[in-house]
């Protein structure tokens, strides 16, 4: 299994817990992580970690993101809003392969509050060891930005 070499991560508090134990499993496969918050579990902003995260995808820094909040809805639309980005909200393995090779999504968005942290990795795993199928998904991809 190989992830890529460079992940940003954020999540509010929601998802503090859950993005720290990411953090760990990310580290032992050898991924430098840009970490852009929450860095505690004092109530903040999903949006704030959303676009930090989807702008580290814009200015090329990352290919891919991670983010967490309690129902991963909030950091998606948010991250969504820049052109750049494809959030997917995951929350079964399925749905994360899915994301990748059909909508060549480029942020796991996770739903702290309805995954188990192991189900969580999971989808960590899922979502950055699946590559886009292109062919005809490829021109559906490139509707979505408008």
């Amino acid at each position: 299994m190989i992830f890529p070499d460079k992940i940003a991560i954020g999540s509010d508090h929601a998802g503090f817990e859950y993005k720290e134990a990411i953090k760990l499993y990310l580290k032992r496969n050898n991924t430098i992580i840009t970490d852009v918050g929450t860095h505690g579990l004092d109530s903040c902003d999903y949006p704030d970690y959303a676009h930090a995260v989807a702008a580290n995808i814009e200015n090329g820094a990352v290919s891919f993101g991670i983010l967490i909040c309690g129902t991963a809805n909030g950091v998606a639309i948010a991250a969504n809003k820049h052109a750049a980005i494809r959030a997917a909200i995951c929350w079964k393995k399925e749905i994360a392969e899915l994301s990748r090779m059909h909508n060549d999504a480029n942020i796991l968005c996770i739903p702290a509050r309805f995954v188990t942290v192991d189900e969580a990795l999971e989808l960590v795993q899922a979502f950055l060891t699946t590559d886009f199928e292109g062919g005809r998904h490829t021109n559906r991809v490139q509707k979505i930005t408008i």
